[in-house]
């Protein structure tokens, strides 16, 4: 077998391959007594179909089939004997096979050479300080009484801070003085002085008591934000079920021990969520002191990133954010997004993300970083936690999805991170 390996650049690298002409007819021999067994042909019994007969017939698909049992076979072989792996499989071009000849094919590929990723005595890192201020402390309090606030019914007539439950009939007369149908919903909330109110709503239902009825037309100006409102009329007809009244509780020691049985006061609860913050503020240090190492260590590759694994990581990041907007029931689809601009600006950040993880790889290498099964099993746990699951189910789930691989290389690069950050200079 003929072949000739070049370097296209630094990461990239071009096979070209002869696979002499034995090699071929025994092939096609071998893959014509294949397609003999099976073969329907009008004249002769199943079976028995003369060779000849098959090969003349299928020549077209049996050519196809000896390329494609030949060419990863011959690929595979080359590589080995070279110790050359590539990062994703080969694009096979130029592929000539024909009867009476050797087959012929070019196969492209990119690869990550060996390099050296240098001592980390140099590097220095600052650790941003945990800090709470008390008005962040505050801040979490009135969240938490927004949370526990409660709908209490009100008697009289609509004001001003009231929470509306209705009966709604809408009946849209467009510009040109068209009709629409009539639109209904049943037991609406509106909140007065809500934003999204239609103008002047508000002032049309003021004074209205429950079990009454009042009908208005309101008319909406030519620049309302809502285009397919703009320049519209729409006749309303409200039927007030509800009057509710929002009440936010008071900021003391019952409040406190309503969240929690091991909150006996205010200042109790004020300390739990200074805890809290504290225990947040520092995770948030070390995400932002990994990230920075990560950014360091990326500057470190030698080379251009290969253009395969950023297209790889860009393709993945597009994926995820496509499954985080079906979580919150939109459609990828018909989201008003850009794709083609939303991959391009993924490409920087994934490069960064290709390159560091490179580096974690090759940093593992060298270092002899290796996952052993307790530390497998550690990992699952914890994922387990997470999930709900067991780790037998957890592990049955990413065997069953080629995940268990992922995971262990995913782990093994968090503690080449772990080793890394305990030989740089970590300025607090």
């Amino acid at each position: 077998m003929k072949t000739e390996l070049v370097d296209v650049n630094e990461t990239r690298r071009q096979l070209s391959v002869e696979i002499p002409l034995t090699d071929v007819e025994s092939a096609i021999d071998r893959v014509t007594r294949e397609y003999a067994k099976s073969a329907r042909l009008p004249g002769f019994r199943p079976g028995r179909v003369p060779p000849g007969v098959v090969r003349q017939r299928f020549r077209a698909q049996i050519l196809h089939d000896v390329a494609h049992d030949l060419i990863p076979k011959s690929i595979d072989e080359v590589l080995l004997s070279q110790g050359v792996e590539p990062v994703d499989t080969p694009d096979v071009k130029d592929v000539v096979v024909e009867e009476g000849k050797p087959l012929s094919f070019t196969a492209s590929f990119d690869v990550v050479p060996p390099f050296e990723p240098g001592d980390f005595a140099d590097v220095q890192l600052r650790r941003q300080p945990v800090v709470v201020h008390d008005d962040a402390v505050q801040q979490t309090l009135e969240r938490l009484r927004e949370r526990a606030a409660r709908y209490e019914p009100v008697e009289g007539g609509v004001a001003d801070g009231h929470t509306l439950v209705i009966d709604l009939e809408r009946r849209t007369t467009n510009a040109d003085g068209t009709q629409a149908p009539a639109d209904k919903h049943e037991k609406v909330s509106i909140e007065m002085g809500a934003p999204a109110n239609p103008p002047g709503f508000d002032a049309e239902v003021q004074g209205l008591a429950v079990g009454g009825s009042r009908s208005f037309t309101l008319t909406y100006p030519a620049d309302y934000a809502v285009s397919e409102l703009a320049g519209t009329s729409v006749a309303y007809t409200v039927d007030l079920k509800e009057l509710r009244r929002r009440v936010v509780p008071d900021l003391d020691d019952e409040f406190a021990k309503d969240l929690g049985e091991d909150l006996d006061s205010l200042d109790a609860l004020k300390a739990r969520v200074r805890a809290d913050l504290e225990a947040e503020s520092k995770d948030a240090s070390e995400r932002q002191l990994r990230a920075d190492l990560l950014k360091q260590l990326a500057k470190r590759l030698p080379f251009p990133v290969p253009g395969t694994l950023v297209d790889r990581e860009v393709d993945r990041r597009v994926e995820d954010f496509a499954r985080r907007l079906m979580s919150q029931q939109i459609d990828p689809r018909r989201a008003n997004i850009d794709w083609a601009a939303f991959r391009q600006g993924q490409r920087e950040p994934a490069q960064e993300s290709v390159a560091s993880a490179l580096v974690l790889d090759q940093i593992a290498r060298r270092d002899g970083v290796t996952v052993t099964p307790a530390d497998l099993d550690q990992e699952l746990e914890r994922y387990a936690e997470r999930t709900g699951l067991t780790p037998a189910a957890v592990r049955a789930r990413l065997e069953q999805e080629d995940g268990l691989g992922r995971m262990q290389v995913g782990l093994r690069r968090e503690m080449t991170v772990n080793a890394v950050l305990g030989r740089v200079q970590v300025v607090e």
